[in-house]
Parts: structure tokens; C-alpha cells; sequence
């Protein structure tokens, strides 16, 4: 990897200095000179707005209904060190990408401002003008150009201008310079003329510094604006609980690419059982093609095998994958817009299931229909896991496995049957793999389905190697079945169904790529 370093001297050189001491970085003004020479020219045309533009601009007006006369500040965040001065592919905070429609990696630092206007008078007819600061692209006659690694075109490739953006979102943009006196200018008591703050905290430390100093300067209270901001973080979750027409689309592209990896994951089998560490080879089969069609990954792959399945979030993934065992693979690809998907499949690895396995994979496929069935707009969020947990207690039941009567087990104060399952049957789905996770409990767990909603239904049963209260033909099983779920006028429509779920459609699946 290249290096990037200004080589100094002397005991008392600061630490945070010393990371520069491994290279030489030519200094000479004859090289300045000449490195600001001889490139040529942007000519390209400004391009008209991104597709999202309009969504983004109506998602803004929503969070402006709600906070008219107050300033907004939503960061995108800041970089993130992995280790010493190389950093994590930066993505930004959800919140800031549903705002702007900004995916991928651009632009770490940027701060969405929302000034609030007179009612009607701002951007879209909203109550607010809303501007994206960041830093744009240095000149190639400057220093920045060639010598930051962290922001410098010669060292991570091109970045846009200020007017790019504004044409490709048709937001209004500004130099990041101006970003403090953006947040602070006029800020104080409302009582006595100041402009109240609300600021989506704990994404960008200067940020929280800017806001919480101004608030101190000012004499704000400052556990009643902590407060403000906590129902500022709670709109930007509950406004993603509908989806618009081009989530939508994003999520079927991320739905798509992610049944791609599957059958990647299908393909890999023969060589994950010969490697000692046979999970990793599934995890890399998947996460070579989350690269190729999206992003990134939308979370960390579960690629469980054996009894590792029954680790409800096993990502270590360092097991073997053994002939006559189960592969509980759970992934998603995250798109370019930064939407993902989540999905789960359990596989026989030698591609039969035994009859035991099949039995058990049976049960949970019927819970995940049985929660199908309910999901149609009208119905609570929460009785998806009610209809999952009455069948999967039901089966519990016929094989002898309650220690109690099935009418006990389901009541409030029994929940045996929760031994095998005790995690929630759905969440909802999108820019975050467990999105809109800071809406109230009565829009989302109370909440009614709505058509544009996007969840999962992912049921299951776990019986650990350990677990004594089971025969032990069960033990070491654990099966897992997630789709991803949409909410239309007519009812639900499986984003997924595309990838097989009952047990004699994955085997046939599976030798079908297998034989190819």
C-alpha cells in the first residue's frame, strides 16, 4: 500500500505525528510548481438530477411538517478508523442518506442543514431550505491534491464540486467552511428570540460539539434539548417506516443480487466441505458477489453449520461444514443506495435433508406461512409473531417437547416453547438491516401495516447440542426461514420467493447447481 508521510525529528514530536515518520513526501517548490501544471481541463456538462432527487426532496418535507421554525442538523459522519491511519469504507448515517439520497461512500463530514423558513415559503413548498455542507473537491493546483490521503483526489480518486451535487440532487450546496456559523448564527432560548436547535446526535462529534457549545453560550437547557434531539432521531426512523416507490425498487434490486449469492453459496459447497474452515469458504462466496452487485454486505454474513446454527448471530464463521449437517445462511447485499436485503435459507449440505431435519425445517416453514398469511394492510404489526409462535408451539407440542399443556405454553405467564425460539418472528427492513429502529413502540411493534411497508418473516427453531430437554436426534439442529416482505393494497408480495423454500425445492435447487 502507498504511503503518505512529511518526516520529522526529536523526542518531543507528538504521537499523532509520529504515524508520518514511515515516508518522504517531496516538498520542493520546483515540484509545487510543476505538479499544479500541464492537467487538463473539466469540460464535462453538469448532469441532470439523480433519480432519488424527488423522493429525498418529499422525504424532507415530511421531517419539515413536523419541526416548522426549528433548524435541523442531520451529519453524514465522519470516517472511521480501523486501525492506526487506514479507515473502514465510510457509509453514511441512515438518516442522512434517506434525506439526501446520498448512498455509497460520498462525502464523510457532510452536515444536511434545514433553516427553517416562513410556513410554505421553503424548499418544495416545505417549512424549511435545506443545504448540504461538505468539502469539495481541492483544485489540482493546491497541495491537497497530492499530498491528503484522506481527502485528496491524487490519493482516493475524484470527488465532487459543489455544483455537481447541487445538479445531481437539487439541493443547494455549500463549502464546509461555513458549517459552524451555519448551526450556531442566531441559536438561543426561543423565549427570547433564539432559533431552537435540533440536532441528530452521536453521528459526528463536532457536530455534538458545535450544537452543545452554542446551547451553553446561549443558556439553553441542556437535558431539555436532549430531549429535542431524541424526537428528532425518532422521526427520521418512524418517516422510513413506508416506503417510497424507488425504496422500493431498491430493495427488489437488493432482494436480487442477494439470491445471486445464494446460489453462489450452493456452488462453493463441495469446496467448503474439503476446508478446515469451511464457513469462511461460504462467507467469501457470498461476500464476493455483495461486492460485485452492491456495496457491501448489509450486515455480517451468518454462515452457520451444525450446531452452530442454533448461535442465533454466529459470524465468527470459522466452523467446518460437514456432509449430513445443516448451513443456516443468513445475508443480504446492501445496494449502491445503501438499501438491504435479508434473507435466510437452511441447506442440507449433502443436499438431502434427513427425515428429522426435514421435520423440523417443515414446522418453521409453517410458522413463516402462518405469518404470511396475516400480513395484509389493517393487521398489527405484532400478531406476524403471534401467528408464527402459535404454530411453532403447536408443533412443539405433537412432538412432546412442552413441558407443559400447549394452551399453558402459549399464555403470558407459560412461554416454554420461547426455549426454541426466542427471538422476534419480524423488523422491519431497508437502509438499516433492522430499520426504523428508534420509532415509537406504538407505530412499530403496536403499529397497523400500511401498504409500502417492507419487513422480514423469519421464524425458527434451535436445539443446541446441549440442550437435554430434546431427543437427541434433535440436537444440533437449528433452522431458520426469512424472507423479505412488502406490503401492497392487495396484501403481501414475498420479495424472496424467487430463492425455494420447501424442503423438496431446495434439494431440487441445489442439485440443479450442483450438476451445472
Amino acid at each position: 500500500m502507498s504511503t503518505d508521510a512529511t518526516t520529522t525529528t526529536g523526542s518531543d514530536q507528538p504521537l499523532e505525528e509520529r504515524v508520518n515518520n514511515r515516508s518522504q513526501r517531496p516538498s520542493s517548490e520546483a515540484f509545487k510548481t510543476f505538479m499544479a501544471s500541464s492537467w487538463a481541463a473539466d469540460t464535462s456538462e453538469l448532469p441532470s438530477n439523480d433519480a432519488v432527487a424527488p423522493f429525498a426532496a418529499a422525504r424532507r418535507a415530511a421531517v419539515s411538517a413536523r419541526f416548522p421554525g426549528e433548524r435541523l442538523v442531520i451529519p453524514a459522519g465522519p470516517r472511521k478508523v480501523r486501525s492506526n491511519d487506514t479507515d473502514y469504507r465510510f457509509r453514511p448515517h441512515s438518516g442522512f442518506a434517506h434525506l439526501t439520497g446520498l448512498g455509497l461512500d460520498h462525502e464523510p463530514d457532510a452536515v444536511l442543514i434545514m433553516e427553517p423558513t416562513a410556513e410554505g415559503a421553503g424548499d418544495n413548498g416545505s417549512n424549511h431550505q435545506a443545504t448540504l455542507y461538505f468539502s469539495p473537491m481541492a483544485g489540482r493546483d493546491s497541495e491537497e491534491f497530492y499530498s491528503s490521503a484522506s481527502t485528496g483526489e491524487f490519493w482516493i480518486g475524484p470527488r465532487p464540486t459543489l455544483p455537481l451535487l447541487q445538479a445531481r440532487l437539487g439541493l443547494k450546496t455549500a463549502d464546509l467552511s461555513g458549517l459552524e456559523v451555519a448551526i450556531t448564527k442566531n441559536a438561543g432560548v426561543v423565549e427570547f428570540g433564539g432559533m431552537r436547535l435540533r440536532l441528530l446526535r452521536e453521528v459526528d462529534m463536532n457536530c455534538d460539539a458545535l450544537v452543545d457549545t452554542s446551547r451553553i453560550n446561549t443558556g439553553v437547557d441542556l437535558e431539555i434539548s436532549d430531549n429535542l434531539d431524541g424526537e428528532l432521531t425518532e422521526a427520521l426512523s418512524e418517516i422510513r417506516l413506508v416506503k417510497d416507490e424507488w425504496e422500493i425498487a431498491e430493495l427488489k434490486k437488493s432482494v436480487a443480487a442477494t439470491i445471486n449469492g445464494f446460489h453462489d453459496v450452493v456452488r462453493s459447497l463441495d469446496r467448503a466441505v474439503t476446508h478446515e474452515r469451511g464457513e469462511r469458504v461460504v462467507e467469501g462466496a457470498f461476500f464476493a458477489r455483495a461486492r460485485e452487485e452492491g456495496n457491501d454486505l448489509g450486515y455480517d454474513t451468518i454462515a452457520a453449520a451444525g450446531n452452530n446454527a442454533t448461535v442465533l448471530h454466529w459470524i465468527n464463521n470459522n466452523g467446518k461444514v460437514n456432509e449430513g449437517d445443516l448451513l443456516l445462511l443468513d445475508a443480504g447485499v446492501e445496494a449502491e443506495s445503501l438499501y438491504t436485503a435479508d434473507i435466510t435459507r437452511t441447506l442440507p449440505i449433502n443436499g438431502k435433508y434427513s427425515e428429522v431435519q426435514a421435520k423440523i425445517y417443515q414446522a418453521v416453514l409453517d410458522a413463516s406461512e402462518a405469518a404470511f398469511a396475516v400480513a395484509k394492510p389493517g393487521t398489527k404489526f405484532r400478531d406476524l409473531h403471534t401467528a408464527a409462535l402459535t404454530v411453532l408451539a403447536q408443533n412443539l407440542d405433537a412432538w412432546g417437547l412442552l413441558p407443559v399443556s400447549l394452551e399453558e405454553a402459549l399464555s403470558p405467564e407459560g412461554q416454554q416453547h420461547r426455549r426454541w425460539m426466542p427471538h422476534g418472528t419480524s423488523h422491519h427492513l431497508g437502509l438499516d438491516v433492522h430499520d426504523c429502529a428508534q420509532a415509537k413502540a406504538e407505530l412499530y411493534l403496536d403499529g397497523v401495516l400500511e401498504e409500502g411497508m417492507v419487513f422480514t418473516i423469519e421464524p425458527g427453531l434451535y436445539f443446541k447440542n446441549e440442550d437435554l430437554a430434546v431427543p437427541a436426534e434433535y440436537r444440533g439442529i437449528g433452522v431458520r426461514i426469512e424472507d423479505d416482505i412488502l406490503i401492497t393494497k392487495d396484501g403481501a408480495v414475498n420479495l424472496s420467493a424467487e430463492l425455494p423454500r420447501t424442503p423438496e425445492a431446495v434439494e431440487a435447487w441445489m442439485a440443479d447447481l450442483r450438476k451445472a
